[in-house]
């Protein structure tokens, strides 16, 4: 046996006995050879004195999806990586959303040989529900899973999204694959979206097969997936002090996991990513000690990689090296023996990525907007209608419902000068031209408007505003760069992020999109958009399977239903005099 590397006088995490223990790592090839303070009996290659630093394992996000971070993926795991996260599993529903399979397999291919290991998770919901309540560019069917669930980097079926189909008809689609996951690959996690279901309707899904949740909750709802062997992955909105301190007084330690779910671009060059939440756990009263554990070893476990996770001969050598441990400041960081990161070292990134086909850069199949598209008809000539309001609510994605009374004049509502924006959703794969119009209220903009192709899950285009003028200025934007995220005011676009890539993700370098999303954030916000994730609330608005009314191409939808709800209530028409 050769030793390619042996790191000396460290602080080495150990897995097992959940704590460090000053000694010695040994490496050979992509795996750990030796821990411990013997006199080896071989001259390593290379020799590192830590100097008392620390050592854990690589971190492991055990429920994401690159594509929220609009980052292409060679630049996402080259930021991650950084951030000492070694072992991905991506769920690639979004650009399944646009491409299907052909999508998901020029994302795996895209991520090969890469800084990070990247798993892939198979979308069970694409669309994340049916024809009739979105059009999507493409579907996931039977055939499709077929395809993926032998493939060497597929380890899971992905989160089951539309949990009201699961519950309400055992031969749905959604049910169909998941019985098709547990007959073909029975050691397969099958990870779950339940966003506040509990008692009954939370048996049901449980008694499906779906095995884990990553959702917004309530305690109740956390006390309750933890009683009935559900693995919880704590993502940033749920990682809160109650949360933590009941699964440690329950003794729950490897029966939940820290991830990060969708990450933002500006907010994963200020902040990191997996680390960011290892950090704020530690922060809310969780032992050092048992946050890596819930970013190393339990997601490991959870997810099947038995050589992962933990620093021991034979497993795999990824590890980080931390100079303080609370702060979490890394010092390098490796993959499989191989030094991937060292603090200080340049930021090294092509000035495009061009790992995709070229059609991904020619998605959005939309003619230019025009002022007619943002006129909201009414069935009366004159008079009042009584609309339905989608209420955006400032700490939360779930969107509320309301009413207002709005005039209409000419045949025509008058939304321009009510407090309300007009929300649009244009269908742009190319399938049926269809529109679906919302008027929206809450926390939403005062001003201005933004448009977006990154639009959660079909992603369609977006378009919400206060003006018609604004509105056609983003939405035209976006369709001209073949996708992207604009924000308007004063009928011109102030902030821009191109995301030419299938429309939902920029070929350019983390700093510089980073930089991009950033500006129109603060655009937004400026255009009185109060939220804690601006960008994700916007572009969630369009989700159908995320409480409680969302707008898609096809109208407006009432999720807990899952049917199309009307935008009018009521008419009252001007009587001749």
């Amino acid at each position: 046996m050769n030793i390619d590397a042996l790191l000396t006088n460290g602080q080495i995490y150990n897995s097992y006995l959940k704590k460090f223990i000053v000694g010695n790592i040994a490496v050979s090839g992509d795996r750990f050879a030796y821990v411990g303070t013997d006199e080896l009996p071989l001259t390593p290659q290379r020799t590192v004195d830590l100097a008392g630093q620390y050592v854990i394992p690589g971190l492991i996000d055990c429920h994401m999806h690159i594509e929220s971070t609009m980052c292409a993926p060679r630049t996402f795991m080259n930021g991650a990586a950084r951030n000492g996260v070694t072992t991905l599993i991506a769920e690639p529903h979004e650009i399944a959303n646009v491409f299907g399979l052909e999508g998901i397999r020029a994302l795996m291919r895209s991520a090969l040989d890469g800084p990070c290991d990247v798993r892939i998770a198979i979308p069970s919901s694409v669309p994340s529900t049916n024809d009739a309540l979105e059009t999507a560019g493409a579907a996931i069917e039977n055939d499709d899973v077929e395809a993926l669930m032998h493939m060497e980097q597929v380890i899971c079926l992905g989160e089951v999204m539309n949990c009201r189909e699961v519950i309400a008809d055992a031969h749905s689609k959604t049910n169909r694959l998941i019985r098709q996951i547990q007959n073909g690959r029975p050691d397969f996690s099958i990870e779950g979206h339940c966003p506040r279901f509990v008692g009954w309707e939370l048996a049901q899904i449980l008694y499906r097969g779906v095995r884990s949740d990553h959702t917004d909750q309530s305690l109740e709802g956390l006390a309750q997936r933890a009683a009935n062997g559900m693995f919880i992955q704590l993502q940033e909105k749920t990682l809160k002090k109650e949360f933590l301190d009941y699964l440690m007084e329950h003794n729950l330690s490897g029966r939940f996991a820290l991830v990060t779910d969708d990450t933002m671009p500006d907010a994963f060059m200020q902040h990191g990513q997996l680390n960011h939440l290892v950090r704020r756990s530690m922060e809310l009263g969780l032992a050092p000690e048992e946050a890596i554990y819930a970013a190393t070893y339990a997601p490991a476990q959870h997810m099947g990689l038995r050589d992962k996770g933990t620093i021991a001969p034979g497993r795999i050598a990824d590890f980080v090296v931390l100079s303080d441990l609370r702060e979490f400041s890394i010092e390098s960081v490796w993959r499989a023996g191989r030094q991937v990161f060292a603090r200080g070292g340049a930021w090294e990134e092509p000035e495009r990525d061009t790992s995709f086909p070229a059609h991904f850069y020619h998605s959005v199949h939309l003619a230019p907007r025009t002022a007619e598209d943002f006129v909201l008809r009414a069935p009366i000539a004159e008079g009042t209608v009584l609309c339905r309001i989608l209420e955006v609510q400032e700490h939360t994605t779930f969107v509320a419902e309301g009413q207002a009374e709005l005039p209409v004049r000419g045949g025509v509502i008058d939304w321009e000068s009510s407090p309300y924006n007009l929300a649009c959703v244009f269908e742009r794969h190319g399938k049926n031209g269809g529109c679906g119009m919302a008027l929206v209220g809450g926390t939403a903009l005062t001003r201005g408007a933004a448009a977006t192709t990154y639009a959660h899950d079909s992603h369609n285009l977006l378009v919400l505003g206060q003006t018609a003028a604004d509105m056609l200025a983003a939405a035209n934007a976006v369709i001209e760069a073949q996708g992207g995220f604009a924000a308007a005011r004063d009928g011109s676009v102030e902030a821009f992020a191109p995301l030419p890539i299938a429309g939902i993700l920029s070929d350019r370098p983390l700093p510089v999109l980073g930089e991009q999303i950033g500006r129109v954030r603060r655009v937004l916000a400026d255009c009185g958009y109060r939220h804690d994730n601006v960008i994700m609330s916007l572009s969630t608005l369009s989700l159908p399977v995320s409480p409680y009314f969302k707008l898609t191409d096809k109208g407006i939808i009432d999720v807990k239903k899952g049917v199309i709800a009307p935008l009018i209530l009521e008419t009252k028409e001007n009587s001749l005099a």
